[in-house]
C-alpha cells in the first residue's frame, strides 16, 4: 500500500515536471517568434528547436502543435512547417477585429478603470515620450500601454478576445521605427489618455479606433513599398 502511494506520487511529479518542461519550451519558441528571432515565413524543424533550446524532442513537438493550434506556425506542402506569413486579407481581418475589440476596451476603461489604472496608463505615455528614439524601449511600452487598457476594462471574456488576437498580431513586426510613425502614435495615445482621464466612453472608444485605423494605414503604405 505504501509502495503503491510512493508510486503514485513520482507519477504525478514526472508527469508535473514533463508538463513544466513542455510549457517551457512552448514558451521559448513563441517569444523567439514574438521577438523575430525566428523570422517570418522561416522553416523549422523538431530537431533544430530541440538543438537550439537544449530540450528534448517530446516537448518541442507539443510546443509546435499549440503553436499550430494557436495560428503562429503552418504546415506548407511541400515546405513543412514555417513560421506564419499573414495575408493580406488576414491582416485587414486582423485589423478590423483589434479596432472594434480595442474600441470596446478603451469605452469600458473611462467607466469602469480605477483612478490608479489611469494613473498608470497616463505615467507610460510620459515615459513613451522620452523614449521616441529608442525603438525596443517604444515597443514595449507600446505593449504594456494596449495590454494595461485591456485589463482595466474589467471584463474577463474580451480581454480572453483581446489575448487570443494579440498572439496573432504579433506575427506583424513592429512599425514604429518606420517614418514618423512612433509620433504619431504617441500623439495619439496622448489623445486617448485624454479621454480616459475625463472618463469619456464615446471619446476613448473612437480615439482608440482613429489610432487602430491610422496603424493599419501605414502599415499598407509600408507593404506596398516593400512589394514595389
Amino acid at each position: 500500500m505504501i509502495h503503491d502511494c510512493f508510486e503514485r506520487a513520482r507519477f504525478v511529479k514526472e508527469i508535473s515536471k514533463t508538463r513544466d518542461v513542455s510549457f517551457s519550451a512552448y514558451e521559448q519558441v513563441r517569444n523567439a517568434i514574438q521577438s523575430g528571432k525566428l523570422k517570418i515565413g522561416e522553416r523549422i524543424t523538431e530537431v533544430a528547436l530541440a538543438e537550439q533550446f537544449g530540450v528534448s524532442r517530446t516537448p518541442i513537438r507539443e510546443a509546435i502543435a499549440r503553436l499550430e493550434a494557436e495560428g503562429l506556425l503552418t504546415n506548407v506542402p511541400r515546405r513543412g512547417l514555417i513560421v506564419t506569413s499573414l495575408s493580406h486579407q488576414q491582416i485587414v481581418e486582423l485589423y478590423t477585429m483589434r479596432e472594434i475589440l480595442e474600441g470596446a476596451a478603451g469605452r469600458l476603461t473611462a467607466l469602469s478603470g480605477s483612478d490608479t489604472e489611469l494613473a498608470t496608463l497616463k505615467d507610460l505615455i510620459d515615459s513613451e515620450a522620452a523614449a521616441l528614439d529608442d525603438q525596443p524601449k517604444l515597443s514595449e511600452i507600446n505593449r504594456q500601454f494596449h495590454y494595461l487598457l485591456a485589463l482595466a476594462a474589467h471584463n474577463r471574456y474580451l480581454l480572453t478576445a483581446i489575448e487570443q488576437m494579440s498572439v496573432t498580431m504579433s506575427l506583424l513586426p513592429s512599425l514604429l521605427e518606420e517614418g514618423n510613425r512612433a509620433r504619431a502614435a504617441h500623439e495619439q495615445h496622448k489623445q486617448i489618455v485624454e479621454a480616459l482621464m475625463q472618463r469619456d466612453g464615446a471619446a476613448a472608444e473612437l480615439a482608440i479606433r482613429d489610432h487602430v485605423r491610422a496603424s493599419q494605414q501605414h502599415r499598407m503604405l509600408v507593404m506596398l513599398r516593400q512589394e514595389a
